[in-house]
């Protein structure tokens, strides 16, 4: 008897399927950076007073552990993911998200409960990183398994644009609640409601993805009795498909991590907390760049279907590296003469080039893992390296720029992890699926032959 093919998605239904799916993923970014975007606002609140620069760095390293279990949050649902389904796994982890966000907008302050606010945030925000390791490598499997060869990495990247959207969704409804409340009630209780907002975003998310109908790879793999048992070990205990998840580790997703999160979250922090520009300027400067920069998501996942996804990043994570501390330099100048239209052209250039970077990795994962082990091969490798290597990069820079006394200190890491990866990936990821080693994985554990229909061989 034949094999059963997926049926060809229509062109309406692949739009319904992108909507549901970013819109889904935009929202547990928001609640992810939600924290974020207000740390410097709530510092105080949950921990003791009188030692405001501590406050900060706890609170900016209690953003990081959110980073730190987003690689098992990736183990757990990635199993899942492959064992159960694409859809049923991302519903659960839209819904622990906003669970996660809601409870910390409701968490009382430190002067009400003392050591138990610390403690119930740091573990609000290991829930939220849990989920996030979860939602990415569901939402990217999901969208690219039903995106027609020629145009995986244009449609996946309306998936890319949502970190950068979320951020400037959480940055928008900050700037919004701080200009309604007014500087004093936003203070004294204002910084609650984004939190709280997370509540009906997420009912109104999970409306949409109830709608959706499973992946038409995955339901052919189960048809055919063809879903792994084990994920985690054929991903981990494989030393084919460990040495893949090591290298795209070190060749993009660390590079990756360290590129995004300097070009977005640590120019929010740098303008905020490095060189004291005000708590207005500093977002409207970081939401306008946010809005000039995410169409260039969209350009790169469209040239990366047309030039291969390799070139696009490597090119990206090139120019980071070479740019960040100039670029730097620049907007501390701009910053010291006020010149805020500078200001948001050099952040916009950051995002541009890290867009470069991120825009085909959502295609270029999905189609160096096979299907059987995809979810938990594309969350464990691309939370491991963006989690980790750029979660923590706002708290290293901001430390090496405080032990240093130089305002630039803090670009040292970024720089190294970006040159790093541009090595890494020239020297060992050239080729996509024609890689030696990617095509060993394909074979050892791939469809034969008939996995290339829908899942086509990337151009590198």
């Amino acid at each position: 008897m034949p094999s059963p093919q997926p049926p060809q998605t229509s062109p309406k239904e692949l739009r319904r399927i992108i909507t549901a799916s970013s819109t889904g993923t935009l929202i547990e970014w928001y609640d992810f950076f939600i924290y974020g975007s207000l740390a410097v606002v709530f510092s105080g609140f949950f921990f003791p007073t009188g030692e405001s620069s501590l406050a900060l760095l706890v609170s900016v390293a209690a953003f990081g552990t959110g980073f730190v279990v987003r690689p098992l949050g990736a183990l757990f649902f990635g199993r899942l993911g492959d064992r159960v389904g694409r859809k049923k796994t991302f519903l659960t982890t839209l819904v622990v998200m906003g669970a996660a966000t809601t409870l910390i907008g409701c968490l009382p302050k430190y002067d009400t409960i003392g050591t138990a606010a610390p403690v119930l945030l740091v573990l609000l925000r290991l829930l939220q990183g849990f989920a996030v390791g979860g939602e990415y490598g569901g939402a990217a499997t999901y969208v690219a398994e039903h995106s027609p060869a020629d145009r995986k990495g244009f449609f996946t990247s309306f998936l890319q644009t949502t970190a950068t959207v979320g951020l400037l969704l959480s940055i928008g409804v900050v700037v919004a609640c701080r200009l309604l409340l007014g500087e004093e009630a936003f203070t004294a209780w204002g910084w609650r409601l984004p939190f709280l907002l997370s509540a009906v975003l997420v009912a109104l998310s999970l409306r949409m993805r109830l709608k959706l109908h499973e992946s038409p790879v995955f339901t052919r793999m189960q048809a055919e009795g063809a879903l792994s048992k084990a994920p985690i070990r054929e991903t981990l205990g494989n030393p084919k498909t460990l040495a893949l998840v090591l290298i795209i580790l070190f060749g993009l997703t660390a590079g990756l991590g360290a590129v995004w999160y300097t070009s977005q979250f640590y120019a929010l922090y740098f303008l905020q907390s490095v060189l004291k520009v005000d708590f207005l300027t500093t977002n409207v400067c970081m939401a306008v760049a946010l809005v000039l920069g995410a169409p260039f998501y969209l350009l790169f996942g469209r040239l990366s279907d047309q030039y291969g996804r390799q070139r696009v990043i490597v090119a990206g994570l090139a120019l980071s590296a070479v740019s960040f501390l100039p670029l730097y330099a620049w907007i501390r100048a701009a910053a010291a003469d006020r010149s805020w239209a500078q200001v948001v052209v050099a952040v916009t250039l950051q995002i541009v080039f890290s867009a470069m970077v991120y825009a085909p990795t959502a295609a270029y994962l999905t189609e160096l893992f096979p299907p059987r082990i995809r979810y938990t091969g594309l969350s464990v490798s691309y939370h491991l390296g963006a989690g980790v290597f750029g979660g923590f990069m706002p708290l290293i820079a901001l430390s090496l720029t405080s032990s240093t006394g130089n305002q630039l200190a803090g670009l040292t890491y970024p720089t190294a992890v970006a040159a790093v990866s541009t090595v890494v990936s020239l020297a060992l990821l050239r080729g996509g699926r024609d890689n030696k080693l990617v095509r060993a994985v394909w074979n050892q554990l791939g469809t034969p032959d008939r996995a290339d229909s829908p899942e086509p061989a990337p151009t590198g």
